[in-house]
């Protein structure tokens, strides 16, 4: 058993950090959590990413893991007694591994349209980019509870962070009108699973540092 000292370098609203805050959560890990200004980064975080800057990183026994997909891969091998949040099966897990990887370079990239642009077409284009997307998911999803079957997992954990974000509002849809099935499934990931509950802001809050984060220079979160 890993019972090192854990600590998180993080930033509440971010999507990714939210990843690895669940994750943690799944598995039982207390950890220190380190709140960080992305606008003023920290000599630690430069110091534990000094390759992207960003975060979440965690902090090991002294050696940091960075990207949040790697972290949670990460937490699944050292804290594996209990809680797998990637199947066994090595085919299941290529599987779990594309559809993770398809948020955030499908997924994650056609949201950031709708968030950032002042412009309507570029909204749009967004807008339609990331509905076609989430289609493509709810397809994958299925009638299953998880994306994974009957277990909360690795997939699900990529994608449900971005239900608190507020793309429904900024694009003007509702998700529950479009992809009914995928709406369902975010209630449901928020209702039994508390490691979910307790992680994700609401929303309100969300949109409001969506609207501040506009009127200043970019930065990941």
């Amino acid at each position: 058993m890993a019972d090192n000292k854990v600590v998180l370098l993080d930033a509440l609203p971010s999507l990714f950090g939210m990843r690895v805050r669940i994750s943690l959560a799944e598995k039982g890990i207390k950890y220190e959590y380190k709140e960080q200004d992305l606008r003023n980064k920290s000599s630690l975080l430069l110091e534990m990413n000094p390759v992207h800057k960003k975060i979440p990183i965690l902090i090991h026994n002294g050696k940091p893991v960075c990207e949040s997909l790697i972290i949670v891969e990460y937490i699944n091998e050292v804290w594996n007694e209990t809680a797998p949040l990637l199947p066994s099966d090595p085919y299941q897990k290529a599987q779990a591994r594309f559809w993770a990887d398809y948020v955030d370079k499908k997924v994650y990239v056609m949201g950031r349209k709708i968030l950032d642009s002042n412009v309507d077409e570029e909204k749009e284009e967004g807008k339609k980019g990331f509905i076609e997307c989430l289609k493509v998911l709810e397809g994958e999803l299925g009638d299953k509870p998880y994306f994974g079957g009957e277990t909360f997992g690795f997939v699900d954990i990529a994608l449900v962070t971005l239900y608190c974000w507020s793309y429904e509002t900024l694009g003007n849809f509702s998700l529950e009108v479009l992809c009914p099935k995928l709406f369902s499934w975010g209630k449901r990931c928020i209702e039994k699973n508390e490691s979910v509950s307790k992680t994700l802001p609401h929303q309100h809050k969300i949109y409001d540092f969506v609207l501040g984060l506009n009127k200043k220079p970019k930065a990941r979160t």
